[in-house]
């Protein structure tokens, strides 16, 4: 595939950052490393050119199950908004069906889209909840993630163990029953 000229101008300021950084951009080690990044951008910016609404357009109707269905142990990783370093963990989204469910793949499809665009992870536990209210209409979701941030580890205050926790509740999951029964069960998810 040949390049556009907008992925040589990207890889000219790539170029540009390894010189800020200190280092030669024409070594043998970094010669192609402003193709890779821009390539590798393209993978890990990818969910902006995904759409929640048609991941989830897919669904069974009329289905009579009316009690709460869970997917636990998501795995993801996510990019910080504020320093540009990685994040990743789990996730466990649960919801109780109003009619309709959706195959367990798009649940976990739905954490990918929002979790390959910059974000925090307060934003990002928000936005996969909101996505699963409108677009299945659900008579309730919650959805908890467990996140180590590189931010945390490789600068600033350095700690390698924190592990930081978001939840959102919708619908009938801000019940106090409901949101215990989901929080318990996501509990020994993790």
């Amino acid at each position: 595939m040949s390049k556009t000229s907008l992925d040589i101008v990207i890889e000219d300021y790539l170029r540009k950052i390894l010189l800020f950084i200190g280092d030669d951009p024409t070594r043998e080690g970094l010669l192609k490393t402003p193709e890779r990044i821009r390539r590798s951008w393209a993978e890990l910016y990818g969910g902006y050119n995904q759409d929640p609404k048609e991941i989830l357009s897919t669904k069974f109707e009329d289905i009579p199950y009316h009690d709460m269905v869970t997917l636990e142990a998501i795995s993801f990783f996510s990019t910080c908004e504020h320093h540009m370093l990685p994040f990743y963990g789990k996730a466990i989204i649960g919801y109780i069906p109003n009619s309709k469910i959706v195959g367990i793949s798009k649940l976990a499809r739905l954490v990918e889209c929002y979790a390959h665009r910059l974000q925090t992870q307060e934003m990002l536990v928000g936005q996969i909840a909101d996505a699963i209210m409108n677009f299945l209409v659900p008579k309730g979701c919650g959805v908890i993630i467990r996140a180590q941030h590189m931010c945390m580890v490789a600068r600033g205050v350095k700690n390698p163990t924190s592990v930081m926790t978001t939840s959102a509740m919708r619908g009938c999951f801000e019940t106090d029953t409901t949101k215990h029964e989901f929080t318990t069960l996501a509990l020994k998810g993790f």
